[in-house]
């Protein structure tokens, strides 16, 4: 009776032992799928894994599973030809798992010592004004790194190195000049509007700033730059405060065109009627 019960003691065991080494299989097959399925969506096969740190993550899934499967067992599970197998062992061995930026390795391949470069030349102050395409030939040059310009253009893009900019203009004001009161200050400009049959026409209009009037205007077929010291002198005319005696020169904003500065509009200034404004030069002071 003793044996009969020792014998089915026995075979209980070896099932048991049988049953613990399937559990321990499917479990590193599960291991195997979860890493898969975290860094790639389910398959391996066709799909590139450039990040580094997903190839660690199936390294170490893979490394894990080698101690209850052979390793063809596990590549074949999740679809890992041994060739890429080892380029990722290979990359990580080199510390370079996240710097190379295709699943193989190949012989013009970048050293890390190279990239340094080109982090460091990217991002130096003296090469701020240098375009990132330029940096290649001056790496050349100075005999430091030879590398093309798109692969610096890669590089910066994929390694996010933000290079140091100096802003050389003021920033551009946010809200233009508002002038006080009627006559304070006039806007002349001129639209050039092309007519159906593709012929053109200027508009030119004298406009106060405060009130959005449009004191005098002007339309030809020819830009004829001396119509602007006619303009003026209409729109001048028809101040409402000439007759209280006010003889300060009327303040009038204008662009670099020929139709502002010419021998006409210069003779308004200096008889006193006009005082010249030239925009995004004379009136930076006003708008900060």
């Amino acid at each position: 009776m003793a044996s009969a019960m020792d014998l089915e003691s026995v075979v209980l065991q070896a099932k048991v032992a049988k049953l613990e080494r399937r559990i321990e299989m499917l479990m590193t097959v599960v291991g195997l799928l979860l890493a898969l399925v975290r860094v790639s969506q389910g398959r391996l096969t066709g799909t590139r894994l450039p990040n580094g740190d997903d190839k660690a993550i199936i390294l170490r899934a893979v490394d894990r599973a080698r101690r209850v499967l052979p390793v063809r067992s596990v590549l074949r599970i999740i679809e890992l030809s041994s060739t890429r197998y080892t380029a990722w062992r290979q990359d990580t061995e080199r510390k370079l798992g996240a710097d190379t930026l295709c699943p193989r390795i190949r012989p013009t391949a970048l050293t890390p010592h190279e990239v340094n470069t080109m982090r460091e030349m990217a991002m130096a102050l003296e090469n701020r004004h240098v375009p990132t395409s330029t940096l290649a030939i001056l790496g050349q040059r100075l005999g430091k790194v030879f590398v093309a310009p798109a692969t610096w253009c890669r590089y910066v893009r994929a390694r996010g190195w933000r290079r140091p900019r100096k802003r050389v203009h003021p920033c551009s004001p946010k809200i233009g000049i508002r002038a006080a009161k009627p006559n304070e200050l006039w806007h002349v400009d001129t639209t050039v509007i092309r007519l159906v049959d593709g012929s053109k026409v200027y508009l030119r209009a004298v406009i106060d700033n405060c009130s959005r009037r449009i004191l005098s205007w002007w339309l030809g077929s020819a830009l004829a730059p001396a119509a602007t010291a006619a303009l003026l002198l209409e729109a001048a005319n028809g101040k409402d405060h000439l007759a209280s005696g006010d003889a300060a020169p009327q303040s009038c904003m204008v662009d670099g065109g020929v139709e502002s500065f010419n021998g006409a509009v210069d003779q308004l200034v200096n008889d006193g009627v006009l005082r010249r404004i030239l925009a995004q030069t004379d009136i930076g002071h006003r708008i900060r």
